[in-house]
């Protein structure tokens, strides 16, 4: 597919979207619903003046620091959990009974424990976005071809070789998966710490943008996290297309 058609197709709804919005509000009064035109010319002077460094940039650390620090250990843990049959069904209980507990509901409980501080709301962001990577990373450890297995004890392959070229080879699409998975619940789980009891942040803002009834400016705090999720959206496809080149080249070959 060449380039401009790929172009086409990304930037074709959301053209045909932004028409129909523009079509629906020829000649709309309501306070509550702005025009596109008049979203368009306030967005820069809301976001790309102080609010850049003091709520847009603390947001984005947040968020990435939480989505890393919860990947790194939702594979090492599932890594290790996955590999050992008895540890795995030890925890899957307690697993099963954590992630079933939405991460809002602790914002008050770590509030307490930690403080109403960023590292509260790197907490929240870990919690919830460790899940779907350490399930992920568990099935998919477990998912190794055992006559792969058996290939690579014939041949003496161990250790960190075993590790590097089979487990993690095998389980990366799995992991990508949760990866994908976790980057969104990452970005929910930012806003909704920073809704309560902060003093900066996306969520801060549009909560305060709301409160003091400046609709535009808070639509435009809406329509900047959309911007955010596709930017995490296509450096994820940039990275999975790079991580999996050669998974991707298998079902091309199958195909």
């Amino acid at each position: 597919m060449s380039l401009a058609k790929r172009l086409a197709y990304f930037v074709g709804l959301p053209i045909l979207l932004l028409v129909l919005w523009w079509a629906l509000t020829i000649g709309n009064t309501n306070f509550f619903v702005p025009k596109p035109l008049q979203l368009f010319e306030i967005f820069g002077d809301v976001w790309f003046g102080d609010r850049l460094v003091t709520d847009v940039l603390p947001s984005i650390g947040r968020l990435l620091a939480g989505v890393a620090i919860s990947i790194v250990l939702g594979i090492v843990l599932g890594i290790v959990i996955g590999s050992v049959r008895l540890l795995r069904q030890l925890t899957e209980p307690s697993l099963e009974f954590l992630r079933a507990i939405p991460p809002p509901v602790l914002i008050p409980v770590l509030a307490l424990i930690i403080g109403i501080n960023d590292q509260m709301k790197v907490a929240v962001i870990i919690f919830g976005c460790i899940w779907p990577v350490l399930l992920n990373t568990i099935e998919g450890v477990r998912a190794v071809d055992p006559v792969l297995n058996d290939t690579c004890s014939v041949y003496g392959i161990s250790g960190g070789a075993r590790m590097r070229y089979l487990v993690l080879r095998s389980a990366s699409p799995q992991i990508m998966t949760g990866i994908r998975q976790s980057l969104s619940i990452g970005l929910i789980l930012m806003v909704i710490s920073e809704m309560f009891g902060s003093s900066s942040g996306l969520g801060y803002a549009i909560v305060q943008f709301q409160r003091t009834f400046s609709v535009p400016e808070m639509w435009t705090g809406i329509i900047l996290l959309g911007l955010l999720g596709v930017a995490l959206s296509l450096v994820f496809q940039f990275t999975e297309k790079r991580v999996l080149r050669w998974y991707h080249g298998l079902r091309e070959v199958d195909r």
